[in-house]
């Protein structure tokens, strides 16, 4: 195996893991806090600590991934994840896990900041979209695979925040088998003045990649958090619910890599219409269907199949899109637009359920997936010539 394709393997192995700890801690969370009887709007409240912590630290995460290179930045917010991980059975308090849970959000973002920054650095465009998809992919099987703790707490409470220390510490120290390497260095990231030039400048270049990421993370913590109270309105089981989630989970994981490969061959941007007018049609028939149980199931089964590799084909886009000394920058608006959609997908959600009858919960998300779609159709990428990309770099390096 040479030098890259073992780097790739273990970034995305270590991503693997950060999927699991996350997928381990919502469930298991929750379930511990509404045992010793916390109310759900407090359960959800901390629950939104990972994401607070995501948009707290993302405008200061630029400038030390180009100062100190892509291995440092990704052993420290491993580190962080793994420690914080290790002192939940400390103490069973809500305010010291919503700190936990904040400084994971933190280690989480500098992980995946790095490791998804470093795998579009070296990715040719001919395999970025399976590259891409093969990072969405591990995250997929890790983090559907952390529920799966939830049953240890029979056993113990602490055993699953261990197990997943243990773990994180396994795939921390196969960073230190890497080699450092450094984003392309031809801006200055010193002043808050270029750190805003920077982002208004990837904003101008790929601002449409950004809807994707943004548009799975509403989707994802809405259809996590919001879609169980609606099922319990209409009737549904809890059994029934967790098999609906398990299909779209099932759906996203297993196109991961055919969709990536797809955009490989036929673009980025043709297979993001595409999965976006799929979704938009799965889950506005899903709206029509809410009686039956296994028509439901087929409905979130192709809504997985085709929008579960939205979040990924959007990196792959803007990595498309944008000039490569702003892909840093690129990554980094990635993650703050999935954080911004993940904290307005349960309240979103929560407010269109309070107030809202007669109207189906899944026509939320297809209205968003159909703007992002028209969003999608309506930009064209050839506005932007490489010869324009050329200038920007010679602007932004002087």
């Amino acid at each position: 195996m040479n030098k890259q394709r073992m780097r790739f393997w273990i970034l995305i192995s270590i991503v693997g893991i950060s999927g699991f700890s996350q997928g381990m801690l919502l469930p298991l969370i929750a379930v511990i806090f509404e045992n010793n009887g916390v109310s759900s709007a407090l359960n959800g409240l901390n629950a939104t600590a990972l994401y607070i912590g995501i948009l707290l630290v993302s405008p200061f995460m630029e400038y030390p991934l180009r100062k100190f290179g892509f291995k440092p930045i990704i052993l420290l917010g491993g580190l962080l994840v793994a420690v914080s991980l290790g002192l939940f059975p400390i103490w069973n308090s809500f305010w010291f896990w919503f700190i936990l849970r904040l400084l994971i959000g933190i280690g989480d973002h500098a992980l995946h900041f790095g490791t998804q920054t470093w795998i579009t650095s070296f990715s040719p465009e001919n395999k970025r979209g399976r590259n891409i998809s093969l990072y969405g992919l591990f995250f997929g099987i890790g983090f559907s695979m952390g529920p799966l703790m939830t049953p240890l707490l029979h056993l113990h409470e602490t055993l699953p925040f261990i197990v997943s220390s243990v773990l994180c510490f396994i795939g921390w120290l196969l960073i230190f088998l890497l080699k450092n390497d450094f984003p392309e260095q031809t801006i200055e990231v010193n002043s808050i003045n270029e750190t805003m030039k920077r982002f208004r400048n990837a904003l101008k270049y790929g601002w449409v990649a950004f809807l994707p990421p943004l548009g799975y993370g509403f989707l994802e913590s809405s259809l996590n958090g919001s879609f169980p109270i609606y099922g319990l309105r209409i009737g549904l089981e809890v059994s029934s619910i967790s098999i609906l989630l398990f299909s779209f989970a099932i759906g996203a994981i297993v196109f991961q890599l055919p969709l990536g490969l797809l955009s490989d061959k036929f673009g980025r941007r043709t297979i993001l219409m595409a999965i976006l007018f799929l979704g938009f049609v799965s889950f506005t028939s899903a709206s029509f269907l809410e009686e039956s149980v296994i028509a439901l199931t087929i409905c979130l089964f192709i809504a997985g199949m085709v929008v579960g590799s939205t979040f990924s084909l959007g990196i792959s886009y803007m990595t498309d899109l944008m000039p490569k000394n702003l892909l840093p920058t690129g990554n980094l608006l990635c993650g703050v637009a999935f954080s911004v959609g993940s904290l307005a997908g349960p309240y979103v959600g929560g407010v269109f359920i309070e107030y809202t009858e007669n109207i189906s919960y899944f026509l939320i998300i297809s209205s968003m997936l159909l703007m992002i779609f028209i969003a999608i159709t309506a930009f064209k990428p050839s506005q932007v010539s490489q010869s324009q990309m050329k200038n920007e770099k010679v602007s932004l390096s002087n």
